[in-house]
């Protein structure tokens, strides 16, 4: 049969070079709408949820987080697997989520899940969910100079501003730059005077 169509092909050269113009104008307007992404973001298909509860042991953080996180969320389609880990202080739950399902909109509804859990330790702070994503690092910039720290902070903070709201620019992180504390010290004469 495929000997019989280029024979036909070969005889009638009007049909043969509209279908190669058909495919170059078919293949010309695909290419124009391929999404092309020198470093693009790869879904690992797994949703982290972790929280801080300072200063709990491992048995507490299991009981007054981890359970209740995974009770919650249990039933939710989409996920393939629960795992759990409850360390001093810390708490977490990777979920994988089932082939097929998008892991963004199962982060989502994990995260109206746990935001609904109202008996959470007061001392626990809010929980984190995140998707799980490689992202590769296209540029490092470095700010330094002879300014003060609080300067070269200030400058960092407003090109990372600036760029975090540039088209193309996913994502854009600090590091290095302290994190400013207030400090208050008061006498002991003046904590007795207000009985405290």
């Amino acid at each position: 049969m495929s000997t019989n169509m280029i024979r036909w092909f070969t005889s009638n050269g009007v049909a043969a070079n509209l279908l190669a113009a058909i495919v170059i104008v078919a293949g010309l307007f695909t290419a124009t709408s391929i999404k092309l992404e020198l470093f693009p973001e790869l879904d690992l298909g797994i949703v982290n949820v972790g929280v801080v509860y300072p200063g709990a042991a491992p048995e507490e953080v299991e009981s007054g987080i981890v359970e209740l996180i995974e009770d919650r969320i249990q039933d939710l389609d989409g996920i393939k697997r629960l795992r759990a880990t409850a360390t001093e202080g810390y708490g977490a739950v990777t979920i994988e989520v089932e082939r097929g399902f998008d892991a963004r909109e199962l982060r989502d509804k994990v995260k109206a899940r746990i935001d609904a859990i109202t008996n959470f330790p007061e001392e626990a702070e809010e929980a984190n969910v995140e998707e799980a994503l490689i992202r590769n690092e296209v540029i490092s910039l470095a700010i330094y100079g002879d300014s003060d720290v609080r300067t070269l902070k200030n400058i960092g903070e407003f090109t990372r501003d600036e760029l975090n709201v540039r088209a193309g620019i996913s994502q854009v992180d600090l590091n290095g730059a302290p994190q400013y504390e207030i400090s208050i010290n008061l006498s002991e004469q003046s904590l007795r005077e207000y009985g405290l």
